[in-house]
């Protein structure tokens, strides 16, 4: 084998654990939902088989009394409690420390006393319970398999010999379903079995062979000597048809055409450093394509100009499709905080309730990957500090249950991420206070709001009365912030008091290939990125010297401030005799930038500046035009933000 299994098995544990947390997330709420229980105890059944299989001996072990407690609860001897499932909640992220490699035996010990507290507790609140009891005579039932089961690596033999292994058994197979032979799909199951079982046997027993398949498949059981439901009941004549909806296709109609189907085997698992390495090899060809053109523009050879087209279209078709691959769900990244979540709700003392909206919302993977921690500071110091404890809020008005929600959706080339709590909001006076006393603002000095409130942004700011792991708004803050801008977006908070704050984060969908705005300020290029671009103007010389001081055009009715390129990178050249003005905005805030000459529309394949240049402001990056120079990439954040004092004085005069 290429790859290594235990890495393979490392991998697919990871998804059985997040299945079992989700599931046990949601048992949370709905405690006497079976389904669910159900679920999580395939989870763990499969875990352990899994894990036996590949030499985790240790795991195996400990997810088997897990397994067993959950078994207990799934065969009614046992009720689901909320202690039982924080119990297994910790049991699982034992279990996927065990997986790899570093979990303390010591914990493992404390987590099964625990559990085995759990359930004794739970027993002690169900009444009349006993052993399940096994029919007097045995069972009549009758099953049918999903018409993709074999494909999907299910052997209805197997689950045969499994009901033999019972007992006393008698098979009728019933064929009432095939399809004319013209029609059979080979790999289809369209067969359907009676089965009548003898002997001293559990329903559960018979269940149990079942377990891996039930939720797509029709099952019906009963006690000899008692009818089978209609539809499931073996009649004398022809047989009757009792299918459960196929999960994948359709069953052919007889007499119809044959039914569409899918091949096995349509998800490729590909490691995320496969995708990083083409990702590289997409933008080297990007950039050499882009080389090309610059050579096949220079010569006049109708034949050269030709295939250069064609390589541009499908570098670009290539690039697009690349993309995508690398684009993920936010909801891989919101159902993380299902746990958080929980797990701050135990903590605080607090009741809460987590809503998600927009989880449809694609980002680049790697994106994906840098946000989680930034969010988590966010929402736990939205749950630690701003969510009142429950008495506080039904004494404000308030629901007991505090919420917080999460959303995003797409905004051009940007992904919009709000974090939303309706707690007490933030203590403005507080923040005023704290910001003084750190030196951060002159005492009484006028702030505009959106100032006063980025105060928290500052290294070490709290305003938490408490200190605790939790507490304070402005902990991690500045690591949030940071992090945020390191992905070339921003971040910004309001906050309106007793009825909670609102964090918006604006992340760009994608690191690696941006369209961008080509632009010339001097002697040296620079490239604005197109989603951030509003619209192009020209600025006459005479307009030019006529705005010298105010720096303010006028643009629909509205005066927007602009900053000179030339002057701010110290270009030391003369500027051009018909300068342009590129209006950029992020959020509702807008701002021109004045350049020398646009050139247009450029492939960017972004590289990341050196630690030395990073702290430098105005760029976010850098990437290599056809002729081999370096373009360096405009923040284009920054640049708003060095034109909003001149915004703000001109409201403030207005």
């Amino acid at each position: 084998m290429s790859e290594d299994p235990t890495a393979t098995f490392r991998v697919e544990a990871g998804e059985l654990l997040e299945q079992v947390e989700q599931g046990l997330l949601d048992l949370g709420h709905r405690l006497d939902d079976m389904t669910l229980v159900n679920a999580v105890f395939r989870g763990l059944h499969t875990l352990k088989g899994s894990g036996a299989m590949f030499g985790f001996d240790a795991l195996a072990a400990f997810t088997h009394h897990c397994e067993s407690a959950f078994d207990r609860v799934r065969k009614g001897e046992v009720p689901a409690t909320a202690e039982l499932v924080s119990v297994i909640l910790s049991a699982r992220d034992h279990m996927a420390a065990l997986v790899e490699g570093n979990a303390p035996q010591a914990e493992g010990d404390v987590i099964l006393a625990r559990l085995a507290a759990a359930v004794d507790a739970a027993r002690g609140g169900v009444g009349g319970g006993g052993a399940p009891v096994a029919a007097q005579a045995g069972w009549q039932l009758f099953f049918r398999l999903p018409a993709d089961a074999m494909a999907n690596g299910t052997n209805p033999l197997m689950l045969l010999d499994e009901l033999r292994d019972l007992g006393e058994a008698e098979v009728r197979v019933r064929t009432d379903a095939l399809p004319p032979l013209g029609q059979l799909v080979p790999n289809e199951c369209h067969l359907g079995w009676d089965v009548t079982l003898r002997g001293d046997i559990t329903r559960e027993a018979i269940e149990d062979v079942f377990i891996f398949v039930m939720d797509d498949m029709t099952l019906e059981i009963a006690p000899l000597g008692e009818e089978l439901p209609v539809d499931a009941a073996p009649t004398d004549g022809e047989a009757v048809l009792v299918a459960a909806e196929p999960t994948g296709g359709a069953t052919p109609t007889p007499g119809g055409p044959p039914a569409a189907t899918q091949p096995a085997g349509e998800n490729v698992r590909v490691p995320a450093e496969r995708l990083d390495a083409l990702m590289d090899r997409v933008g080297e060809l990007v950039i050499a394509q882009s080389r090309l053109s610059q050579l096949a523009n220079n010569r006049h050879d109708l034949l050269l100009r030709s295939v250069t087209e064609d390589i541009e279209r499908l570098a670009g078709e290539l690039r697009d499709t690349m993309m995508v691959l690398r684009m993920v769900p936010v909801s891989t990244l919101f159902g993380r905080f299902r746990r958080l979540i929980h797990d701050l709700a135990r903590d605080t003392g607090k009741s809460i309730d987590l809503r998600t909206d927009g989880e449809t919302t694609e980002v680049d993977k790697t994106v994906i990957e840098r946000l989680f921690d930034p969010l988590v500071h966010i929402i736990r110091n939205s749950c630690d500090h701003g969510l009142e404890p429950p008495a506080d809020r039904i004494a404000a008005g308030k629901s007991e249950t505090g919420l917080v929600r999460l959303s995003a959706h797409q905004a051009g080339g940007e992904v919009l991420i709000t974090i939303v709590d309706d707690g007490r909001g933030i203590d403005r006076e507080r923040v005023r206070a704290k910001g003084e006393a750190n030196g951060l603002i002159e005492p009484g000095q006028v702030l505009a709001d959106e100032e006063l409130l980025g105060l928290i942004f500052h290294p070490g700011f709290s305003t938490a009365a408490q200190v605790t792991n939790l507490s304070g708004r402005g902990v991690g803050m500045d690591v949030v912030k940071r992090t945020i801008e390191s992905l070339r977006g921003s971040i910004s908070v309001a906050s309106e008091d007793g009825k909670g704050s609102t964090i918006t984060l604006r992340i760009p969908l994608t690191l690696a290939i941006i369209e961008g705005l080509l632009i010339r300020v001097g002697e040296s290029r620079y490239v604005i990125p197109l989603s951030a671009v509003e619209e192009c103007l020209e600025l006459s010389l005479e307009d030019d010297l006529r705005s010298r001081g105010r720096s303010l055009i006028t643009l629909r009715d509205r005066l927007v401030p602009f900053v000179r390129l030339r002057e701010l990178f110290a270009s030391g050249t003369r500027p051009d005799p018909h300068q342009k003005i590129v209006v950029v905005a992020t959020g509702r805030d807008r701002v021109g930038l004045v350049v020398d000459q646009i050139i247009g529309n450029h492939q960017t394949v972004i590289k990341s500046l050196s630690a030395f240049h990073r702290g430098v402001g105005s760029f976010s990056g850098a990437t290599i035009l056809g002729d081999g120079n370096v373009a360096l990439i405009l923040d284009v954040a920054q640049l708003v933000a060095m034109a909003q004092p001149k915004e703000e004085m001109l409201r403030a005069a207005s």
